[in-house]
């Protein structure tokens, strides 16, 4: 069965989707806006239904895996929703101490695609470690709407405690060796911006077309930032060159990609908005970074 691609759908309808996945439109807006699209005998649940994610087919490392080990741990939260729960894995055969990823999932919680990320990444080497900002609402509930709905109701102040609590946690756990660095999608990348402005000692970050910081906060940016933009997402993209000036302003270090012909979320490879080709050429980039900044 060949895969659809960005390239199967009109633009509008990829733009409608991402209003959807973002939550300025709700199921029945996109469905009724969608409809349009609806030719040749597809409707527009149909629509939904090929651009929504298939966790199954994508998965790249299974859970059992036996070259990992993995866990769920507590992670203690006081300033924020007083615990939350995290994905830990690494290689299953380490004996030393690990340098470590943080890893922030999109605006659904920790989903299955996130956990794979997670697997991936600990395969080269890494202790990796993604919590979930869902865990106190009971966590990530398997449908991706009834995430969606849940993550619109959490206190964004606590939970941005949440995941400053999460990476302290990771940084002082005694199989990591304190090199950290974090990665994040979409709403993650706005966390990985956030980190990179709260946490001197993050040695690397991260972001996938995130949300960033007030221009003012650039001041506060320690981290070395490698950063990945889709080639149409301008609600994303519009932001930036106001943020970039207040970087090079502060003379902080970051690199930036953006990836022509490409949509938000395109290193997602659960749904046609991923590009094969632009999400391996982003990861060996992020990878690169990671090895040579988390190195002891």
């Amino acid at each position: 069965m060949t895969r659809l691609t960005a390239a199967d759908f009109d633009q509008e309808l990829l733009i409608l989707f991402d209003a959807y996945v973002h939550g300025d439109l709700d199921r029945r807006g996109f469905l009724d806006r969608a409809g349009k699209f609806a030719v040749g005998g597809m409707t527009a649940a149909g629509l939904l239904a090929a651009l929504s994610p298939n966790f199954a087919a994508a998965q790249m490392v299974p859970k059992d895996d036996a070259r990992l080990a993995t866990e769920v741990v507590d992670v203690p939260s006081p300033s924020g929703y007083g615990a939350l729960k995290a994905y830990v894995a690494k290689p299953a055969n380490a004996t030393g101490k690990l340098p470590s990823v943080l890893v922030i999932h999109e605006n659904r919680g920790l989903n299955p695609h996130i956990e794979d990320i997670t697997r991936r990444i600990a395969l080269d080497g890494y202790l990796a470690f993604a919590p979930d900002a869902l865990a106190p609402l009971g966590g990530y509930p398997g449908d991706e709407d009834k995430a969606r709905a849940l993550f619109a109701t959490l206190e964004q102040g606590k939970t941005r405690q949440d995941m400053l609590a999460s990476a302290r946690a990771l940084m002082a756990r005694p199989d990591a060796t304190g090199r950290m660095g974090v990665v994040g999608f979409c709403y993650g990348g706005g966390v990985a911006h956030m980190l990179a402005t709260a946490i001197p000692e993050l040695a690397a970050a991260v972001p996938y077309y995130g949300n960033h910081p007030p221009a003012q906060d650039a001041v506060k940016v320690k981290s070395p930032l490698l950063i990945h933009f889709a080639g149409t997402d301008d609600r994303i993209n519009n932001a930036w060159p106001a943020y970039e000036a207040a970087l090079k302003a502060a003379g902080a270090a970051y690199t930036a990609h953006q990836y022509a012909g490409t949509q938000h979320g395109f290193n997602n490879d659960t749904t046609p908005r991923f590009d094969a080709a632009a999400a391996k050429l982003s990861w060996g980039r992020t990878m690169a970074f990671f090895k040579e900044r988390l190195a002891s």
